[in-house]
């Protein structure tokens, strides 16, 4: 039997939302195995979808600049959420933004490579970590392009927390376009519509509601009939042209972009730490230690 911690049972409890003993129940019965957890607690309809990406840990800002039919949206990150709130360090990540829009690197190499007016972004980096005294690292970066007739939109969710790049054809219209990116923060979906989902991910998610309907005591004669619909849910969900519009929950994505004339072509959405794990300090422990020097 799988050695289960007390780290792995809060682990899948941040993650599900059941209780202790549930989640360590689920943690036996699939020796440990997170993702099949969350799987198993699904399918007994005592979880949600689990979102590893929820495991959000590192510091730092997102930032979006527009050069054109250029735009680039970037994360900078620091070890503390007070180094967010430092001007020299908001400027850096502005800059950073404004500098790949402009020059359009094809990696990470080419953008730390890029010539500023004082040397290059990684010395700009490395300034910026020496005279703050934390550590202060370029994560990742996204260039998109957009066609003519077509509107960036750029929207910084609590001054950088969550960074929206989203591009509508059909309209230059910047207002619609920001208008996705700040229901695109807010919702947070997976794909721009249904087509972009892997098949994967569906006939994973057919097995789930599949056992989730028969553990509910469905006649089998009814439980394809439920799955069906329960996946096309699913599939409106996680997609963004077919979600309740934000501003207008009325009307979806789609007839409010149709309305302004455009189609929405994609997005891109950056949420600062998201994906990285948070190192865990305790606070009583950390007393206990000094107070033993």
């Amino acid at each position: 039997m799988a050695d289960i911690s007390a780290k792995m049972v809060k682990e899948l409890r941040d993650m599900t939302g059941v209780g202790m003993m549930d989640a360590k129940r689920a943690l036996v019965e699939v020796e440990g195995d997170m993702d099949k957890a969350v799987d198993y607690l699904r399918e007994k309809g005592m979880a949600k979808a689990g979102k590893k990406n929820d495991r959000i840990a590192a510091e730092g800002l997102a930032n979006v600049a527009v050069n054109g039919n250029f735009a680039a949206i970037v994360e900078v990150n620091s070890e503390t959420d007070f180094v967010s709130k430092n001007e020299m360090f908001q400027d850096l990540v502005k800059n950073i933004a404004k500098e790949v829009a402009e020059n359009k690197p094809a990696s990470m190499e080419e953008a730390l490579a890029i010539k500023t007016a004082k040397g290059t972004l990684e010395t700009e980096l490395i300034e910026a970590q020496t005279v703050i005294g934390e550590k202060i690292s370029f994560r990742r970066f996204e260039i998109v392009e957009k066609e003519d007739n077509a509107a960036f939109g750029a929207y910084l969710h609590m001054g950088g927390r969550i960074a929206v790049l989203s591009v509508v054809d059909g309209t230059t219209d910047e207002e619609v376009a920001k208008d996705i990116a700040m229901h695109v923060a807010a919702i947070n979906p997976r794909y721009v519509d249904e087509s972009q989902i892997p098949q994967e991910e569906l006939d994973h998610e057919k097995t789930v509601l599949t056992e989730q309907a028969l553990n509910e005591g469905k006649p089998a004669n009814i439980v394809d009939k439920m799955v069906i619909g329960r996946l096309n849910k699913f599939k409106a969900e996680i997609s963004l042209v077919d979600q309740p519009f934000v501003k207008d929950p009325d009307m979806t994505v789609k007839n409010y972009v149709s309305s302004k004339g455009g189609t929405v072509n994609s997005f891109v959405r950056f949420e600062v730490g998201e994906g990285i794990e948070k190192r865990e300090d305790n606070f009583a422990d950390e007393v206990m230690s000094q107070m033993k020097k």
